[in-house]
């Protein structure tokens, strides 16, 4: 009887360590094996019963956990462990973590040197305004002087307009505005794209796929945007008005197949009004602010040539002031210099150069949505492709439309084609 309680005690607090275990595990049972009074032997010691029980509870316990593990890791249909094929690589990981750091470093130098070229167009047209217009004024001045005030005058203002046309050079060369303008772009798509490298990392599982993706991209941006003046700097005044590309060439796609064309949230409808949607992009959108950026260059182009030639024929003309042609001289150097600080404060104050430039990223901004759309219609395996119903609505807040909008221009655009009318209403509503 004393051996009878001495193991039930012994028994309880067992089963009272192994219940607090089980709070620290996940999905184990304990099979506690129970006490038949009928079986009990009252002869064996109590030291035995005690073992006999606790290796119960511990094979038990075993085949407990081995089953759950056996259903965890499992093999599914395809003969593939699932725990383990979501792992990312760490090296690939490391990479994008690396080039984030990259990106986001971009992002801080091209915000930085914007603002710096911001404070250049301020200063320069400031100054060369100033020189300008204070060259004129000494040419007038000279104009009713006579003896040495005359000739200190003269030449005072002959430099100075020198001095102004070589700086207007210089400066209708680089277009400060529009490097200004190159910036912010820059800035602007950096950030997206550290934006998306983020997505990818919390919500994905980066391949080495995706490293590959985003080395293209950064090179692209870098190329499209340089930072340095001297010898990358982009041409100010293209021979053709071409839209801005700033991400990498797709391939081209072989000739889309006949085969499955619903699913992944496609559809022979949606197929239908993506590709109306590319149509109305390059006929009026793409077209329109590509005629818009030929209109802006010819007028930066003009006022860039006008205001170095006002100045350097001011300059001639302060020359002459106090000789024979001392009239015609003094009203050549005061009128050309008046009319070159307009020509000056028109084309840098109002940013000429910036206009163009945001022009031509507008082509560009319509011309990758064309590419984006055209690349997903010309992969055949509807698997493959973005998912049609979100790949919609990125075409529709791209473009400042709602769903229903971008179905009605898709219709809009299919009943004039079939009419053989030009569509009159834009994609964009944006901009």
């Amino acid at each position: 009887m004393v051996g009878l309680q001495f193991s039930s005690a012994v028994i309880t607090s067992v089963a009272y360590s192994s219940s607090r275990c089980r709070r620290g595990m996940t999905r184990a049972t304990i099979n506690m094996p129970k006490l038949q009074p009928g079986r009990l032997s009252l002869t064996l010691p109590a030291k035995d019963l005690v073992l006999q029980e606790v290796m119960g509870m511990g094979v038990g316990l075993v085949a407990a956990t081995t089953s759950n593990l056996e259903k965890k890791y499992e093999p599914s249909t395809n003969g593939t462990f699932p725990s383990v094929s979501n792992v990312s690589d760490p090296m690939v990981i490391a990479k994008l973590h690396a080039i984030m750091e990259a990106v986001a470093d971009r992002v801080e130098m091209h915000k930085n040197i914007g603002e710096q070229r911001d404070n250049w167009n301020h200063l320069l047209l400031t100054s060369i305004n100033t020189i300008t217009l204070t060259a004129a004024t000494m040419a007038g001045i000279a104009a009713t002087s006579v003896g040495g005030p005359l000739v200190a005058l003269k030449l005072s203002s002959t430099l100075m307009y020198l001095a102004a046309t070589g700086m207007l050079v210089v400066m209708n060369k680089m277009q400060p505005s529009q490097l200004v303008e190159e910036q912010r772009n820059a800035a602007r798509l950096f950030k997206q794209l550290h934006g998306q490298i983020q997505r990818t990392l919390s919500c994905g599982t980066p391949t080495s796929t995706d490293v590959e993706e985003v080395m293209e991209k950064v090179l692209a941006l870098d190329k499209a945007f340089p930072l340095p003046l001297l010898g990358a700097m982009l041409d100010k005044f293209p021979k053709t008005v071409e839209p801005a590309v700033w991400w990498p060439q797709h391939r081209q796609g072989q000739d889309r197949q006949s085969g499955r064309t619903d699913g992944n949230g496609w559809s022979v409808e949606l197929e239908e009004e993506m590709r109306e949607v590319v149509g109305v992009l390059k006929r009026k959108d793409t077209e329109d602010y590509l005629r818009l950026g030929k209109i802006a260059l010819k007028v930066n182009r003009m006022l860039a040539i006008s205001g170095p030639l006002l100045t350097g024929l001011a300059a001639c003309g302060t020359a002459f002031v106090g000789s024979s042609h001392g009239p015609w001289a003094a009203t050549l150097g005061v009128v050309a210099g008046a009319m070159a600080s307009v020509v000056n404060t028109m084309e840098h104050g109002g940013q000429v150069g910036m206009v163009f430039e945001m022009y031509r990223s507008n082509a560009g901004f319509f011309r990758l949505m064309e590419e984006s759309i055209e690349s997903n219609l010309n992969e055949r395996d509807v698997g493959r492709r973005e998912n049609g119903e979100l790949f919609e609505m990125k075409v529709a807040l791209q473009l400042g439309r709602s769903l229903s909008g971008l179905k009605g221009l898709a219709a809009s655009s299919f009943s004039s084609s079939k009419k053989g009318e030009a569509i009159e209403e834009f994609a964009s509503k944006l901009f």
